[in-house]
């Protein structure tokens, strides 16, 4: 696994909001992760608790299945996730002394599937960071024809945490912010194995799948160790439970829930 990272690519981070990395796992790792997460995958489908999509209509059937939370399914899923090389590179990305997981899901699009409409995440999340960040995982060649991500550098600068519904309409995040509209958009074309990191608040989007084949991907989001509850509970991370025990300002710190990946001794 290659998590080693220098001071130009720090630097390119902060300033764009996202990072590719063509090189991410070796191709014996490649293996582990597809293999793991078929597992876990065809486990959740037994459990649809787990299972959703970004809308119920027949447009977002088709963008793509995302299958949350395999961690808790998998403990070979999770010994992947918590591994301290990713938790280190993440915390140096983010600039923090340490991260937690927040969430794994997988996404699976499917041939000739959807375009995934331009977004951020920060808002869907129980906590409010603009460190937090999610590596996206290339499980298969992630390319301009099947769907790869995009970027709008720089967009979490201006970013706010506020919810913008996603529809059908592929740009409508630009309606609240016209400022991007004058910005290059920028292409993550991976091969298998590679990655790209973004930020919570970096505007993202995929294209469609034009090929007769997947594109399938794995992602995780880390967070700051002392992020604390903001009142949005999301009920694939947070169960009822737990949220009845937590108040607003409350610290998301439970280890069950969210474990440490990696922290400066």
């Amino acid at each position: 696994m290659r998590t080693d990272v220098n001071d130009a690519q720090l630097k390119q981070y902060q300033e764009d909001g996202f990072l590719i990395m063509e090189e991410f796992l070796d191709a014996e790792e490649l293996a582990r992760w597809r293999s793991a997460i078929a597992a876990a995958a065809a486990a959740r489908a037994e459990n649809p608790d787990g299972k959703s999509n970004l809308g119920d209509d027949e447009y977002y059937r088709s963008v793509f299945t995302q299958l949350s939370g395999l961690r808790r399914l998998s403990q070979d899923v999770e010994e992947l996730l918590l591994d301290p090389r990713i938790g280190e590179l993440a915390a140096r990305l983010a600039g923090t002394e340490g991260v937690r997981l927040w969430n794994d899901q997988a996404l699976f699009k499917p041939p000739f599937g959807n375009p995934t409409a331009w977004h951020f995440d920060m808002p869907k999340w129980s906590f409010d960071d603009a460190r937090a960040l999610t590596v996206w995982v290339a499980l298969e060649d992630a390319t301009l024809e099947n769907g790869c991500m995009w970027y709008v550098p720089g967009s979490q600068k201006t970013a706010r945490i506020e919810s913008i519904p996603l529809g059908p309409n592929l740009g409508a995040v630009f309606d609240g912010y016209p400022e991007w509209r004058e910005v290059e958009t920028v292409p993550a074309v991976l091969p298998a194995g590679g990655a790209v990191w973004h930020g919570g608040l970096t505007a993202h989007g995929a294209g469609a799948n034009m090929t007769a084949r997947p594109r399938d991907a794995m992602t995780c989001a880390y967070m700051p160790l002392e992020v604390t509850y903001n009142g949005r509970r999301d009920d694939y991370v947070i169960s009822e439970e737990y949220a009845a025990r937590l108040a607003v300002g409350d610290r998301l710190d439970d280890a069950e829930v969210f474990p440490v990946v990696w922290q400066r001794d």
